[in-house]
């Protein structure tokens, strides 16, 4: 296998306001835009040709990336003028592809971080003579995804959408979002409209008889569709507790790129990262949380869990747990925000006008 397909062309709803500058992909973690951990593995397992379907801000990927050559790979971009879905959008690249009928095409999604043992799948689908071969990964409380189902030898037997009874709860294994196809099989996916491979493709070739394959990898894998679960994720990058050849610097508590300047009474820790041009003031505590380009973080804020978007401002003595600051926004000093709580790009909080505790 050297070729593959990654989808990137979401809008990244459930991440916003991250989302409103920068398509999902593109949103760093660890020091980089998400999108690179993603290429950097893929090429160490071999892959030396990617095609991104790309749709929502899709010019923001090409004059990044260019055509890949620094990452050692040979990078194309296709962009759909409607939303395709997930099968949609595989079809719409596959006169790309240069592989032949029979040889094997790595496809995953570009909101997975996840430490899947690519050849071992791509092995699993070769010596299992399948048409598609499935990462699966087990869950402790499955009703959120798609269960798969297999047999004794890994044989895929149904596919089952979010359960929730538990009756319909008949397996721990669910879709982990990266595929083996083979080439040909691509092509029977309808053209020019919306399709879902978990919802159509998929149940339409096991009806059909086709061999669907399930390789059960439960290494490292998280869903980073919500902002708590993106912080995580650029945390566990920085801990080393995912794995990603494109960390710009040593494993560690934190990670500050070269350009940001952190007072030395601050304390970083739990895999926090500081990005490029971002200042932390004196007495700062910052602890598992992502502070992107440019952002100023005041003297004695507490940050946990959060993320501060590029050029935003978070002012004296505010404390933030669990929080999203937009891009450009300003929190005024003495604020507490918590909670999940999203403050909009370019939005002002006035100094102590938000709190979950009192002021004394």
């Amino acid at each position: 296998m050297t070729e593959a397909i990654l989808l990137v062309g979401g809008k990244g709803t459930r991440l916003r306001p991250l989302t409103v500058h920068t398509p999902k992909p593109m949103v760093p973690a660890a020091g980089v835009p998400f999108l690179t951990h993603q290429l950097a593995r893929a090429r160490a397992a071999g892959v030396d040709h990617i095609v991104l379907a790309t749709s929502y801000l899709a010019e923001v990927f090409e004059p990044h990336f260019g055509d890949g050559s620094a990452l050692g790979l040979h990078i194309e971009y296709v962009t759909e003028t409607e939303p395709l879905g997930t099968g949609g959008a595989i079809r719409n690249v596959a006169s790309r592809l240069r592989s032949g009928p029979d040889e094997p095409v790595l496809i995953f999604n570009g909101d997975i971080l996840t430490g899947l043992d690519i050849p071992a799948l791509v092995t699993t689908h070769e010596e299992s003579g399948a048409d598609v071969s499935l990462h699966l990964t087990k869950v402790t409380d499955p009703r959120a995804f798609g269960l798969v189902p297999t047999d004794g030898t890994g044989r895929v037997q149904a596919f089952l959408e979010k359960p929730q009874t538990p009756e319909e709860i008949v397996t721990d294994q669910i879709n982990a979002g990266a595929y083996v196809f083979r080439r040909s099989v691509i092509d029977t996916i309808p053209v020019g409209r919306p399709v879902s491979v978990e919802r159509e493709t998929f149940p339409d070739l096991l009806a059909s008889g086709a061999h669907l394959q399930g390789m059960v990898d439960s290494t490292y894998w998280l869903d980073l569709g919500t902002p708590q679960a993106f912080v995580r994720g650029s945390a566990d990058l920085v801990l080393g507790r995912a794995p990603s050849p494109a960390i710009p610097g040593r494993c560690g508590d934190r990670l500050i790129l070269p350009t940001a300047t952190v007072a030395p009474d601050a304390k970083l820790t739990g895999g926090t990262v500081v990005g490029e041009h971002a200042v932390i003031g004196e007495g700062a505590r910052v602890d598992g949380s992502t502070i992107l380009a440019g952002a100023v973080v005041e003297p004695n804020a507490v940050i946990t869990d959060s993320l501060i978007g590029a050029d935003a401002r978070v002012g004296a003595r505010t404390i933030l747990a669990g929080a999203v600051i937009g891009d450009g926004a300003m929190v005024g000093a003495d604020n507490e925000l918590r909670d999940g709580v999203r403050v909009w790009c370019g939005a002002e909080l006035p100094a102590g006008s938000v709190r979950f505790s009192s002021d004394q």
